[in-house]
């Protein structure tokens, strides 16, 4: 049809500049291998920091749950949706992380959609976040009518100088930042933004997607790595990466999460988390509140991996974290780089534009406490292996 023509040339267009996704389907369990097309590849593509995604307790919790509960909630959390299970989440939750209390959503995407759009709501209002935000919090502020100033990438000048420039302007004010930055690997200053918070009267949301469960003791997250529990307003996690499982939480004081108990758009019109879920985050947390064992496995893996690439002359950049991008330059590059490991049995996608800017196209490699020193050798053969028939090094 003429009026849907545009789907076409754009999907062409894509192909021609190389930012076209090959969507490649696994077909056995997520873990350190997995099975894609009939081969077993090594992964290190996904955010399964623990390697709990099929981990035999959290399968053993949600047998349990869903024999005793069944395993749909049947309706959103304000009428008829919230059981008992959602609530003994919330309340050990919470303990784990320091806070007074917790709420439990459909994903860390949504939990940003439930905060900052009702916290921040009006036109009067003003939002300061970081130009490399995750796209949830990009969508969560445009859904907000509030005025949206970026400031540089954890750039401490930059953000006293915007929010000197709007000093005394707005009605609330509100400042949301990754506590990960997930394509670089780098922490958020935490510290000295929460200094500047309470210096101009702004709240302090951080989305600590991927440092739930890898930074902090245990995994307990970037508030309690920089030990500044009660000091940032709102915290927000998501359950799908070190938790391996599904959904999103919001930590803080008792009346915050009363309040957006009450307001928040996806707790009023989205179904609540399922049975199933709900179970298998209860196996995480407790596999978590028992030792840090995974978590020191995984930080042991990441700083392997990133000696062994550097030594074989990669640019591993500036990561902070188990992250480890490997810096490629052109996408054309990345996606032929990464089609080349997967013939090599090395399951690594290309990170692109407009995931990251143009020109910083990479490989971003995700390692796992499931994976062997052995597995993470044979990667580094093979990426160099690649790098070397490519001529990138």
């Amino acid at each position: 049809m003429g009026r849907l023509s545009f789907i076409n040339e754009e999907l062409t267009a894509m192909k021609e500049a190389g930012l076209y996704g090959n969507i490649r389907t696994i077909e056995s369990p997520q873990g350190p291998w997995v099975t894609i097309e009939g081969r077993k590849v090594l992964n290190l593509c996904s955010n399964n920091y623990l390697g709990l995604c099929s981990h035999p307790r959290l399968v053993s919790k949600v047998k349990e749950y869903v024999d005793t509960y069944g395993v749909g909630p049947g309706a959103v959390r304000t009428i008829a949706g919230t059981m008992s299970i959602h609530v003994e989440f919330e309340r050990r939750i919470a303990a784990f992380k320091g806070a007074e209390d917790a709420m439990l959503l459909q994903s860390g995407f949504c939990a940003n959609l439930a905060v900052i759009p009702t916290l921040v709501p009006s036109e009067e209002d003003i939002i300061y976040s970081d130009e490399l935000n995750h796209a949830s919090i990009i969508d969560a502020c445009r859904l907000s009518k509030a005025r949206v100033i970026r400031y540089a990438h954890s750039d401490m000048e930059d953000l006293k100088r915007v929010l000197e420039e709007t000093k005394g302007q707005g009605r609330r004010k509100l400042l949301v930042t990754d506590g990960v930055f997930s394509m670089d690997g780098d922490i958020a200053p935490l510290p000295a933004i929460r200094e500047l918070c309470d210096r101009y009267d702004v709240i302090l949301v951080v989305d600590d997607a991927h440092g739930e469960g890898v930074l902090g003791r245990a995994g307990r997250g970037i508030v309690d790595h920089f030990h500044l529990h009660g000091l940032v307003d709102v915290e927000v996690g998501t359950l799908s990466k070190a938790f391996g499982v599904m959904g999103g939480v919001i930590a803080g004081r008792r009346e915050l999460i009363e309040y957006l108990r009450q307001k928040a758009r996806p707790n009023l019109f989205s179904s609540a988390l399922t049975v199933p879920d709900v179970a298998a985050n209860m196996a995480a947390l407790e596999i978590l509140e028992e030792s840090p064992e995974l978590v020191e496995r995984l930080w042991r893996n990441g700083n392997f991996l990133k000696e062994h690439l550097s030594k074989a002359g990669f640019d591993t950049a500036n990561s902070q974290t188990p992250i480890t991008p490997v810096m490629l330059g052109e996408a054309t590059t990345a996606k032929e780089f990464s089609r080349r490991l997967f013939e090599k049995g090395v399951f690594a996608t290309a990170i692109v534009y407009p995931t990251v800017p143009k020109g910083k196209a990479r490989i971003r490699a995700m390692v796992s406490a499931a994976h062997t020193e052995e597995d993470l050798l044979f990667a580094v053969d093979k990426f160099s292996e690649v790098a070397k028939d490519m001529g990138v090094l």
